[in-house]
Protein backbone atom coordinates (compact mmCIF):
# COMPACT_ATOMS: atom_id res chain seq x y z
CA UNK A 1 0.00 0.00 0.00
CA UNK A 2 1.26 3.46 -0.85
CA UNK A 3 -0.51 6.42 0.71
CA UNK A 4 0.31 10.07 1.31
CA UNK A 5 -0.78 11.33 4.72
CA UNK A 6 -0.45 14.42 6.86
CA UNK A 7 0.92 13.90 10.34
CA UNK A 8 1.94 16.11 13.25
CA UNK A 9 5.26 15.45 14.98
CA UNK A 10 5.04 15.85 18.76
CA UNK A 11 7.43 14.64 21.48
CA UNK A 12 9.24 12.30 19.11
CA UNK A 13 6.05 10.68 17.74
CA UNK A 14 4.23 11.19 14.44
CA UNK A 15 0.46 11.52 14.87
CA UNK A 16 -1.47 10.99 11.60
CA UNK A 17 -4.47 13.27 11.05
CA UNK A 18 -6.56 10.37 9.68
CA UNK A 19 -6.67 6.69 10.74
CA UNK A 20 -4.39 4.35 8.80
CA UNK A 21 -5.28 0.81 7.67
CA UNK A 22 -2.29 -0.75 9.42
CA UNK A 23 -1.94 -3.75 11.69
CA UNK A 24 -0.62 -3.22 15.21
CA UNK A 25 3.17 -3.42 15.15
CA UNK A 26 3.38 -3.16 11.34
CA UNK A 27 6.53 -1.48 10.05
CA UNK A 28 6.18 1.33 7.50
CA UNK A 29 8.60 3.42 5.46
CA UNK A 30 8.32 7.17 6.07
CA UNK A 31 9.67 9.78 3.67
CA UNK A 32 9.68 13.38 4.91
CA UNK A 33 9.25 15.59 1.86
CA UNK A 34 9.00 18.99 3.50
CA UNK A 35 8.78 20.29 7.02
CA UNK A 36 5.84 22.69 7.18
CA UNK A 37 5.41 25.46 9.67
CA UNK A 38 1.87 26.30 10.76
CA UNK A 39 2.04 29.43 8.59
CA UNK A 40 3.22 27.51 5.51
CA UNK A 41 0.65 24.76 6.03
CA UNK A 42 -2.22 27.26 6.27
CA UNK A 43 -0.95 29.06 3.14
CA UNK A 44 -0.87 25.79 1.22
CA UNK A 45 -4.38 24.93 2.44
CA UNK A 46 -5.64 28.36 1.32
CA UNK A 47 -4.15 27.87 -2.15
CA UNK A 48 -5.71 24.41 -2.45
CA UNK A 49 -9.11 25.74 -1.34
CA UNK A 50 -8.87 28.56 -3.91
CA UNK A 51 -8.05 26.10 -6.68
CA UNK A 52 -10.98 23.88 -5.68
CA UNK A 53 -13.35 26.88 -5.49
CA UNK A 54 -12.24 28.01 -8.97
CA UNK A 55 -12.89 24.52 -10.34
CA UNK A 56 -9.26 24.10 -11.38
CA UNK A 57 -8.69 21.02 -9.25
CA UNK A 58 -11.00 18.46 -7.70
CA UNK A 59 -10.14 17.02 -4.30
CA UNK A 60 -9.83 13.24 -4.24
CA UNK A 61 -12.87 11.37 -3.01
CA UNK A 62 -12.39 9.69 0.34
CA UNK A 63 -12.24 5.93 0.13
CA UNK A 64 -12.07 5.00 3.81
CA UNK A 65 -14.45 2.09 3.21
CA UNK A 66 -11.91 0.14 1.14
CA UNK A 67 -10.33 -2.74 3.02
CA UNK A 68 -6.65 -3.53 2.39
CA UNK A 69 -6.01 -6.62 0.27
CA UNK A 70 -5.01 -9.62 2.36
CA UNK A 71 -1.74 -11.45 1.77
CA UNK A 72 -3.76 -14.56 0.88
CA UNK A 73 -5.64 -12.67 -1.85
CA UNK A 74 -2.35 -11.31 -3.22
CA UNK A 75 -0.88 -14.83 -3.33
CA UNK A 76 -3.99 -16.17 -5.07
CA UNK A 77 -3.83 -13.43 -7.71
CA UNK A 78 -0.10 -14.01 -8.24
CA UNK A 79 -0.76 -17.73 -8.79
CA UNK A 80 -3.52 -16.98 -11.29
CA UNK A 81 -1.32 -14.52 -13.18
CA UNK A 82 1.56 -17.02 -13.11
CA UNK A 83 -0.50 -19.36 -15.29
CA UNK A 84 -0.22 -16.84 -18.12
CA UNK A 85 3.57 -16.57 -18.25
CA UNK A 86 4.79 -14.74 -21.32
CA UNK A 87 1.43 -13.14 -22.13
CA UNK A 88 0.89 -9.38 -21.89
CA UNK A 89 -1.51 -8.30 -19.17
CA UNK A 90 -3.91 -6.89 -21.79
CA UNK A 91 -4.32 -10.37 -23.34
CA UNK A 92 -4.95 -11.92 -19.91
CA UNK A 93 -7.68 -9.35 -19.21
CA UNK A 94 -9.32 -9.94 -22.60
CA UNK A 95 -9.31 -13.72 -22.02
CA UNK A 96 -10.85 -13.36 -18.55
CA UNK A 97 -13.61 -11.09 -19.87
CA UNK A 98 -14.54 -13.59 -22.54
CA UNK A 99 -15.62 -12.76 -26.04
CA UNK A 100 -17.86 -9.75 -26.42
Amino acid sequence: MSKTITAVYSNGVLHPEDPLPLKDGQTVLIQVLQVLTDETASSIEEVIQSLVAAGIVTPPSRRDDIEPVSEEACRELAQRLGQYSGKPLSEIIIEERGSI
